[in-house]
């Protein structure tokens, strides 16, 4: 082992708050060290398997379910085809360019040590780094960040181990379109993969243990997001025990499950396993520096990402908060300002926008109607559906699916959520943030001049009941 390299901070994991944090700290000359295991990790989780080529991936899985439909627009088409290999290719070249201008800004600044290998504690401010060239090195700091992130959970069912099953990570890398593809579990990440892969030719049936998908949304918004799911021709089933999984004398995999209508048993050519995240905090040894977690492994935070030990901070998935690449984000200037200048930011005082990439997408922001009556809140439910009256640009496009929802505090008019499923929910979703952080009452949207015909003039008519 080399001898100890002391460090002004040491961020492990080269996700979006943590490389954002260093590349700020390292333009502010201080002396950070960054530590990424995985080259092909560099940049983080988003821009390599998640965020950036699932969105690719959906992108051409949307324009040829628009060359499908362009007999309804007047125009004609024929011999339309999906090139799997092609649509990959594309898909790895957006990853790898972000990939290396992500290691470009990281190898630019001179304070900046980029670190390809392993960190793991050693004590509260000392990291040891095997370098994936075999060196070991000692670094110590006063200030550590961890943003290592997450990866797919693989939960404990029967059978499971003993099929050849996907991952959302695995999934990207098949050679083929699956024949018949089966999903395991209804959330953000089974959803994008089903209507993505059926478009592009499989077959898919989703099977999720809860009384409808989406189990965070409100009741009506899950199941007009199904309905739009099942007249593509993807199938549900709710309320699913998983009893066994198995593979086949043919090479299949089947799933045997319970539902209140009896025992059901389906038979795939792929398994794709779509049940949320976990932490990868398993080889950083936390124990070694005190680092306390939760029962799943998240690393225990406050409101302004401080560990159970001084000196040590936790930053995007891996601490357990929304994980989303712009709260990641936005966890970097918490830190900037808590920890490197004189403010006093927090969780507490945002509101993370999500979207979820369906077609039609489903964005939100702020407290579902559920999450407001649990929470007490004195409030009205606003809520119309996308028509030629209320949207004219929906007509226009042809992208009628859909509705706009709201939640409004009824002595003062704020908005204390808001819901969108049309064809550009994750586009409209900002406006009514920015209301909301700007505590206006909603009433502003109810009378703003909106640009006509756009999708944003649909607050109008969402809000006119005030």
């Amino acid at each position: 082992m080399s001898d100890s390299e002391e460090y002004d901070a040491i961020v492990i994991g080269s996700g979006k708050g943590g490389k954002i944090l260093a590349t700020y700290l390292g333009k502010q000359n201080h002396k950070v060290a960054l530590i990424e295991r995985d080259p092909m990790m560099i940049g983080g989780g988003c821009i390599n398997v998640a965020c950036i080529p699932t969105k690719t991936f959906i992108a051409s899985a949307r324009l040829v379910h628009s060359i499908r439909r362009a007999e309804e627009f007047g125009i004609k088409v024929e011999g339309v085809s999906v090139d799997w290999l092609a649509v990959k290719q594309r898909v790895e070249a957006v990853v790898s360019e972000m990939r290396a201008l992500n290691l470009k800004n990281f190898t630019s600044l001179p304070s900046l040590d980029f670190i390809l290998g392993t960190g793991r504690f050693l004590g509260p401010q000392e990291v040891e780094v095997v370098q994936n060239d075999g060196l070991v090195r000692h670094l110590t700091s006063k200030r550590i960040f961890i943003d290592t992130g997450t990866r797919p959970a693989i939960p404990d069912l029967p059978g499971l181990l003993d099929v050849p099953f996907l991952t959302s990570d695995t999934i990207q890398e098949l050679d083929a379109v699956p024949r018949r593809l089966l999903v395991l579990g209804a959330g953000y990440i089974g959803l994008e993969f089903a209507q993505l892969m059926h478009r592009f030719g499989s077959e898919v049936t989703i099977l999720e243990r809860g009384a409808q998908i989406l189990s965070h949304e409100d009741v009506e918004v899950a199941e007009a997001l199904a309905k739009c799911l099942q007249r593509e021709g993807i199938e549900f089933r709710l309320n699913a025990d998983i009893e066994q999984i198995y593979r086949s004398s043919g090479g299949q995999v089947g799933v045997s499950f319970h539902t209140p209508n009896g025992r059901e048993e389906w038979m795939g050519s792929h398994l794709l396993v779509a049940l949320g995240r976990a932490p990868v905090t398993k080889d950083l040894d936390l124990s070694a520096a005190g680092v306390e977690t939760n029962a799943n492994g998240f690393i225990n935070v406050n409101d302004r990402l401080e560990t159970s030990v001084s000196g040590i901070w936790a930053i995007g998935d891996v601490s357990g908060g929304p994980q989303f690449t712009h709260a990641s984000l936005d966890d970097f200037r918490i830190l900037r300002d808590n920890v490197f200048g004189n403010g006093s930011r927090s969780r507490n005082d945002r509101y993370v926008p999500s979207t979820l990439f369906t077609d039609p997408e489903l964005a939100h922001v702020g407290l579902t109607e559920k999450e407001a009556a649990a929470r007490g809140w004195e409030f009205q439910v606003l809520q119309v559906a996308i028509t030629p009256l209320t949207i004219p640009r929906a007509r226009t496009t042809g992208q009628m699916d859909g509705l706009l929802k709201a939640t409004i505090e009824t002595s003062t008019q704020r908005i204390l959520g808001c819901t969108i499923l049309a064809a550009v929910a994750g586009e409209m979703i900002g406006t009514v943030q920015a209301v909301m952080i700007a505590k206006m009452p909603a009433t502003t949207l109810r009378d703003a001049v909106l640009s006509h015909p756009t999708m944003v003039e649909g607050f109008n008519s969402l809000f006119a009941a005030l």
